[in-house]
């Protein structure tokens, strides 16, 4: 956790001083392009995270290890949290691009679903008392959200949208120019840095709160001092 919380510290710090300060000014939007450094890498967290998610209740599910259910509990709060400031800054975004904070776009409609799914796991495992149940009901429900993913992705192939496609693929390479590309992976390495980070001290929790009647958890020098 230590060396992951600080990475993320010094990778969005310099990330953030490149964006306003390094970054050129975009010939076609102007300054207004600058929140695409947090706007973009957020987005992409936002889906990678869910994949995760789904990945270990997926583990979970088959192989029944409490651990899986368990990282994917502690990944659902990032994940929501990355999937909200996607869409908060692209509505600061799409204003002055678009001249309004919000249009049911599909590649926007579909990441307001992948919020939805982040919310509704964590709401369905709240409102189960059983541990075991509350597992495989979020397992289930991640599993089947998991298919909104390549919606998101492919949206702006599969339908005439007013969100751009994407100016970074792997088998095209970048359209962008490499200090923007440079400062937007930098952001990007940030948020994946403070996800492990916080999804580490978040499973700890979990696990100390499930397991809290162990007596290998009373034993721990800081449930001593309680």
């Amino acid at each position: 956790m230590p060396w992951f919380s600080a990475a993320a510290v010094v990778l969005i710090g310099v990330g953030l001083y490149m964006s306003f300060f390094v970054a050129p000014t975009d010939y076609k939007q102007g300054e207004g392009y600058r929140i695409i450094f947090v706007h973009v890498p957020a987005a992409w967290m936002s889906m990678f995270i869910y994949v995760v998610m789904a990945l270990w209740s997926g583990i979970g599910l088959v192989f029944n290890t409490r651990l899986s259910a368990m990282m994917a509990q502690a990944l659902a709060p990032t994940g929501a949290m990355f999937t909200f400031i996607a869409l908060w800054t692209g509505a600061f975004w799409g204003k002055p691009m678009w001249g309004a904070w919000w249009v049911w776009d599909a590649r926007l409609t579909s990441e307001l679903i992948l919020l939805f799914l982040y919310i509704g796991f964590i709401a369905l495992q709240g409102a189960i008392d059983d541990n075991r149940r509350a597992d495989r009901a979020g397992a289930i429900l991640a599993l089947v959200g998991v298919v909104n993913i390549p919606i998101i992705y492919y949206s702006v192939k599969w339908w005439n949208t007013l969100h751009q496609g994407a100016s970074v693929s792997i088998t095209k390479g970048s359209s962008m120019g490499e200090v923007m590309l440079i400062t937007m992976l930098i952001m990007t390495f940030g948020f994946w840095a403070y996800s492990i980070a916080v999804a580490l001290a978040r499973v700890r929790s979990i696990i100390l709160e499930r397991d809290r009647e162990s007596t290998w958890v009373s034993q721990l020098p800081e449930m001593r001092t309680r």
